[in-house]
């Protein structure tokens, strides 16, 4: 039985230059996802898989992103003394007990390797998981929670994937194919933004991760690759010289939330699930459309 994954990492220290001007002064993460802000989903989804320990890697001017799940005594107060017990419940919803919140920061933009790096003091010598909030996945059952049950059968590395036509295999890091069963591909190697025609297959990782600490190992040396960036796939692709990666096919529909349209598409996508705006919703596109 491989060891429990208890601890997540939320590489949220990027500048989110896509969604300027509304992010020159608040955090990309901290945009609505309907009501609630990405990062919430990611910890919630991150909870719902068994993680206690939260560690954002974070950059100067995110402090947002803590104080999202800390007490609000002010708020708490003005929303008991106004009766308004929902509103209450869903600020309380969000606040984290000591000790489970952990930030520290990333003091150059050097890549997800080295994001994940800088957390190495939180992790010491347990397996994790590496969540990033820019990617949203709609179903009953979480992503990473799917990705835990698998990993408790096979343990070692593991990486969320979907297929992506060849075309556009260069926005993806891309998994060199050994054998395939179905929701579970055992790879060979990790090609970060092949060129179409170079790529090894069209199976294409996006942000959730299970690692094993000894890639820290690997981090430690700092190596530079694709952009002159710390790339995570070369430090997971030297791993796979020791411990074995495979890649997991979830259910549900992922949206890229780092993207304007699929930001639209996912707020869209999430409220049509809610029942207390459904109804609304639909009318208001059939209004508009």
């Amino acid at each position: 039985m491989p060891k429990p994954i208890k601890k997540a990492i939320f590489p949220v220290a990027g500048l989110g230059t896509r969604f300027l001007p509304m992010t020159k002064a608040i955090p990309k993460e901290m945009l609505p996802l309907v009501d609630k802000p990405l990062i919430q989903h990611a910890v919630e989804e991150a909870r719902a898989a068994g993680v206690e320990k939260f560690i954002f890697v974070t950059s100067r001017g995110k402090g947002a992103l803590d104080d999202h799940f800390d007490i609000n005594y002010e708020l708490n107060d003005v929303l008991r003394v106004r009766g308004k017990w929902k509103e209450l419940e869903q600020a309380q919803a969000t606040e984290m007990p000591s000790n489970t919140l952990f930030v520290t920061r990333q003091q150059q933009p050097l890549g997800l390797g080295h994001a994940v790096w800088c957390a190495r003091q939180f992790i010491g010598d347990e397996p994790f998981a590496v969540l990033l909030p820019d990617d949203v996945v709609l179903h009953d059952r979480p992503c990473l929670a799917q990705m835990v049950d698998a990993y408790e059968q096979v343990g070692g590395n593991m990486v969320a994937v979907l297929d992506v036509p060849r075309e556009q295999t260069s926005r993806y890091g891309i998994l060199d194919v050994a054998s395939d069963s179905g929701n579970l591909v055992k790879a060979r190697g990790l090609v970060e933004k092949p060129k179409p025609e170079e790529a090894p297959s069209t199976t294409a990782i996006f942000g959730r991760y299970i690692l094993q600490p000894e890639i820290f190992k690997i981090l430690d040396r700092h190596e530079r690759g694709a952009g002159g960036e710390i790339q995570l796939t070369d430090a997971m692709t030297k791993l796979m010289a020791d411990q074995e990666m495979h890649g997991f096919r979830f259910q549900g529909r992922r949206f890229d939330c780092g993207d304007k349209v699929g930001f639209l598409q996912a707020n869209i996508a999430f409220a049509l699930r809610r029942p207390d705006l459904a109804d609304k919703v639909r009318a208001g596109l059939a209004d508009i459309l």
